[in-house]
């Protein structure tokens, strides 16, 4: 807890920092463009509260480090891994000028830095026949590096509200903290409730007034640490079925699955340009601005996330339930892509459930 405490004050502290010095670095951090499809605030705001994260991670470490945990390592490692990708996201953040393959790449090369200084790749996604793929050389480690790289990328991908990619790591790693408990691995409980409380010192300059951004570099740092907590969860418990680390993470996953086909197959578009029919963004625009079109922006904006954040908690709590039965989770998980779908193909055919009108 000592961890948490120290990172979530590093993180809040910093983010103080950056709005109160912004006058001074307002031509690099601040994001200027308001006009692209999935820009929804109406004035110039920081968007490098990835940095505030980053320090609060440092912190963290250091903790560690004082007590002389055996956390400290695993830690310092993690942080090295992300460099590469926080970097990029952050350099994107301040140039607004790096193309998304040169994101990926970096991120890429994160992931194969954990492979190879954690030792650690998956070996099974508890499907029978699709296990035996893993036995091929080198296939365990191309496996792993395209699925941190993915979900990394994901969470940019449902970075587009106040507190949305935020809280859902925060849901996420709350969730990873408990099924760490149930298997009495106190590494990985310490590791992320150090990222919890990294993202919660931004969190709240972030959620509801939007007063700083998550910005890529954030984005791609929190999507990296859960999806390498994930597979070290996993990877050191072999009660823990693999579709957990899926599930668990099921909303960003599914949410960047479904744009890829979206653009690619259903548009003939690029999968890497931007659009604006992510799912919460038709949230926003056919649920929440038909419904109050006198309400302010801002206040559209924060009535956003909520939805998402429950979304999340449907995927979420089965995980959590069934944490050590692949069918149960492999059930669950095809209901949730069911319930993605149809809420998606209802929303976009203006035909909005009556519930979530009342929400």
């Amino acid at each position: 807890m000592i961890g948490l405490i120290a990172a979530f004050f590093a993180s809040f502290l910093k983010t103080l920092l950056i709005l109160r010095s912004q006058h001074l670095h307002h031509d690099l951090s601040h994001d200027h463009n308001l006009d692209g499809p999935q820009k929804f605030h109406t004035q110039s705001v920081p968007r490098i509260g990835g940095l505030s994260i980053a320090f609060g991670l440092v912190a963290g470490l250091v903790v560690f480090y004082i007590q002389q945990s055996a956390s400290f390592e695993i830690l310092k490692l993690l942080l090295l891994c992300a460099i590469p990708t926080f970097a990029i996201g952050f350099l994107e953040d301040v140039t607004k000028n790096i193309g998304v393959k040169f994101r990926l790449i970096f991120t890429a090369l994160s992931a194969g830095l954990f492979t190879h200084l954690f030792q650690i790749q998956i070996t099974r996604i508890d499907i029978l026949l699709l296990d035996y793929l893993f036995l091929i050389p080198f296939f365990g480690i191309a496996f792993t590096i395209f699925a941190i790289t993915g979900l990394a990328n994901s969470y940019n991908i449902i970075d587009g509200f106040n507190g949305l990619a935020s809280m859902v790591g925060i849901l996420t790693l709350i969730a990873i903290s408990y099924v760490a408990f149930k298997v009495q691995d106190f590494q990985i409980i310490s590791l992320s409730l150090i990222v919890i409380g990294a993202i919660l010192g931004f969190f709240i300059w972030n959620y509801p007034r939007g007063l700083i951004f998550l910005g890529d570099g954030g984005a791609y740092l929190i999507g990296f640490c859960i999806a390498v907590i994930s597979i070290l969860l996993v990877a050191r418990h072999s009660e823990i079925s693999a579709w957990f680390a899926l599930l668990v993470n099921g909303y960003p996953i599914l949410e960047t699955l479904f744009s890829i086909y979206r653009r690619k197959i259903h548009q003939n578009k690029n999968p890497g340009m931007p659009d604006g029919i992510h799912f919460h963004t038709l949230i926003y625009r056919r649920v929440l601005m038909s419904k109050h079109l006198n309400s302010n922006a801002l206040l559209i904006n924060s009535r956003t996330a909520p939805y998402l954040w429950a979304l999340t908690g449907l995927s979420i709590t089965p995980a959590i339930l069934w944490w050590h039965s692949a069918s149960l989770l492999m059930g669950s998980s095809l209901t949730f892509i069911a319930l993605y779908i149809w809420l998606y193909s209802r929303i976009v055919k203006f035909k909005t459930p009556n519930w979530l009108d009342l929400v």
